[in-house]
């Protein structure tokens, strides 16, 4: 049996596993399975804490089917919570490992965690999109032919573009974050935002991201907008961005730093893994 978390950063929920001291083999089917809502836990990633020899932890993070992302910030700072609560480290500053790179965390208190992350990069081949030049924003067609979306592209050690909106309430998020998705000129996916501007301090942002579908919050694609909403449309370089559970602050000293965010990490229930008749179990230990 394997003993976990289920977290959440302002609704964008988490199994949280520890696999620092023994190694977890997880396949990505199992994956899919466990993170069917009906039939399984329920989650938009799993996240799996392990040893670094560059960091103070290592976390790899799964989407909902299963692929591997290469960040995550909503995650980052539910890892955070669970490795001080844990008792992993006494300390309130530290880091963690992912693929996109190492992010610093200060842990201010559960509900006021500040995680460091990468800083963008608008170079197209780094996230990956393909097109023949890097411009501030884009253009792109949708299927009905009549409908052209400006947008900016960008990464945040993931993939992400933003769509600028004037009523997100209404906008159809999930299906037009579906098809843009999937476009070929984005050949490992993307998270696909959709921002508001309510003043140059405030903006909403609702996100379809690439293996989950729409989350309550995607803290990488809010950065990803607050920096896209700065270089286009005059936002302040500290930002509340609000989302469906609540609000992130976002900040960008300047145009060479890394972007910082800060928010709440919660955790709902903690469980195991389990063994049903006559099947093998999900997540193995070795």
């Amino acid at each position: 049996m394997t003993k976990f978390w289920k977290m959440h950063g302002l609704g964008n929920d988490f199994v949280v596993i520890d696999a620092s001291t023994s190694p977890v083999i997880i396949h990505p089917r199992d994956i899919a399975n466990l993170s069917n809502r009906h039939t399984g836990i329920g989650f938009d990633q799993l996240l799996l804490i392990e040893k670094s020899n560059k960091a103070d932890f290592a976390c790899r993070i799964f989407n909902a089917d299963g692929s591997q992302a290469a960040q995550c910030g909503n995650g980052l700072r539910c890892v955070a919570r669970f490795v001080h609560e844990n008792q992993l480290t006494q300390h309130t500053s530290f880091t963690i490992e992912t693929i996109s790179g190492i992010a610093d965390i200060q842990l201010i208190s559960y509900e006021k965690i500040k995680v460091k992350l990468s800083k963008p990069n608008f170079n197209p081949s780094a996230i990956p999109f393909l097109t023949t030049e890097k411009k501030a924003l884009y253009e792109i067609a949708l299927s009905d032919s009549n409908t052209v979306l400006q947008f900016s592209a960008l990464s945040m050690g993931n993939p992400h573009i933003i769509i600028k909106v004037t009523d997100l309430e209404k906008y159809p998020v999930k299906k037009i974050g579906a098809e843009i998705a999937a476009k070929s000129i984005f050949p490992q996916g993307v998270n696909v935002g959709f921002m508001e501007i309510i003043n140059p301090e405030t903006i909403r942002i609702r996100t379809f991201e690439r293996g989950a579908g729409e989350t309550y919050a995607c803290g990488s694609n809010a950065c990803a907008a607050v920096v896209a909403g700065i270089v286009n449309y005059g936002l302040a370089r500290t930002v509340i961005v609000k989302l469906l559970l609540g609000d992130l602050i976002i900040e960008w000293p300047n145009n060479q730093d890394a972007v910082q965010m800060t928010g709440a990490a919660e955790w709902s229930y903690k469980g195991e893994t389990l063994r049903k008749e006559g099947r093998k179990e999900l997540i193995n230990n070795e």
